[in-house]
């Protein structure tokens, strides 16, 4: 049996805690610390994570603090997304792991590689072909033993 469970709608507070520990954890001016997108973010996630019917194609998943009653001590979430397929994935169903957080205190335990192994079953079972994720350096060991590798196409971005 894992650790981890998929989060529930009680959990969308605990989640975007969480997510702000892995935002801060990046460094980013402008992000670090920057709370204030927690209240309106909060009632879509709640809905999100209601979903739970096989064609929802979004994924969290998350490990409760054994010291904290009611508190969460890490997640990971994905997405599922369908893009034109191609040789190695003629589906087009490619998964993307956008969030995977622990809290300071309470790493090296196992619960990342519980909810990233929960969740990559999770993308399996819907299909996905490949997944997508960006590492920092210091999950990087953890996605390669997982069986990650760096990709060699460029990413750019727009904001809109």
């Amino acid at each position: 049996m894992s650790l981890a469970r998929r989060a529930t709608p009680e959990d969308a507070a605990e989640v975007l805690r969480l997510r702000q520990v892995m935002i801060d954890s990046l460094g980013r001016p402008g992000f670090t610390g920057e709370t204030g997108w927690h209240a309106e973010s909060l009632p879509l996630l709640r809905e999100r994570l209601a979903e739970r019917d096989t064609d929802s194609d979004f994924g969290t998943f998350v490990v409760e603090s054994p010291e904290r009653p009611g508190g969460l001590a890490a997640l990971a979430a994905g997405t599922v997304d369908y893009r034109v397929g191609t040789p190695h994935n003629p589906l087009g169903r490619v998964g993307y792991v956008f969030s995977v957080a622990t809290d300071p205190d309470a790493r090296r335990r196992g619960y990342a590689r519980a909810c990233m192994d929960e969740l990559l079953a999770w993308l399996r079972a819907r299909g996905a072909g490949h997944v997508l994720l960006t590492a920092s350096p210091d999950a990087q060991p953890l996605y390669e033993s997982l069986g990650f590798t760096r990709d060699p196409d460029p990413s750019m971005r727009l904001m809109l």
